[in-house]
């Protein structure tokens, strides 16, 4: 956290074994894309009032050890007032629910292996949405990966009741 603070202009991430990653910048249309997705995220969890909801600035330490900040999350109410985290720290658990969003600058591979990390860290439901192919991976705990091609929204009713990703505007 001291090192992240420290470097305020990098984003920072760290694997399971400490290595340091430090993840490029994007350009503007990535940016525009993931304030669309955090935007439908952030909607539902004020009308849900079943979680709370994370932009790409929030760290979470995950049970491996990495710390991780995933472009949006979102973790369950209950599972936050069970352990209230220090809101100035990462957060100290893994997420329900992830999304990645690849950029330009992003490779699959290494995307795929974070959304699989994830998964093995007890995130239920992580989405990577590949602007590239237009597509997305809908990745499970104890489920095989899904891939979705050119869909127009997504969603999960057991991880997040009622919420359903447009994806219309995030394609063009």
């Amino acid at each position: 956290m001291a090192f992240c603070q420290a470097n305020r202009e990098l984003k920072i991430e760290r694997n399971s074994i400490g290595d340091i990653i430090i993840m490029p910048p994007t350009g503007w249309g990535s940016g525009d894309r993931n304030a669309k997705i955090t935007y439908q995220l952030r909607a539902w969890s004020r009308k849900s009032d079943l979680g709370l909801s994370f932009d790409s600035s929030t760290g979470f330490k995950l049970p491996n050890g990495a710390v991780r900040f995933p472009d949006a999350a979102s973790v369950k109410r209950d599972r936050r007032e069970a352990i209230n985290p220090e809101p100035e720290k990462f957060f100290p658990l893994a997420p329900d629910f992830v999304m990645e969003l690849r950029s330009g600058s992003d490779s699959l591979k290494t995307l795929q292996e974070k959304m699989q990390e994830y998964v093995d860290n007890n995130v239920r439901l992580g989405w990577l949405v590949d602007i590239q192919n237009k597509q997305v991976e809908i990745y499970k705990l104890g489920q095989q990966k899904e891939v979705w091609e050119q869909p127009l929204s997504v969603y999960r009713e057991s991880v997040l009741p009622n919420f359903m990703l447009d994806l219309q505007a995030i394609w063009s």
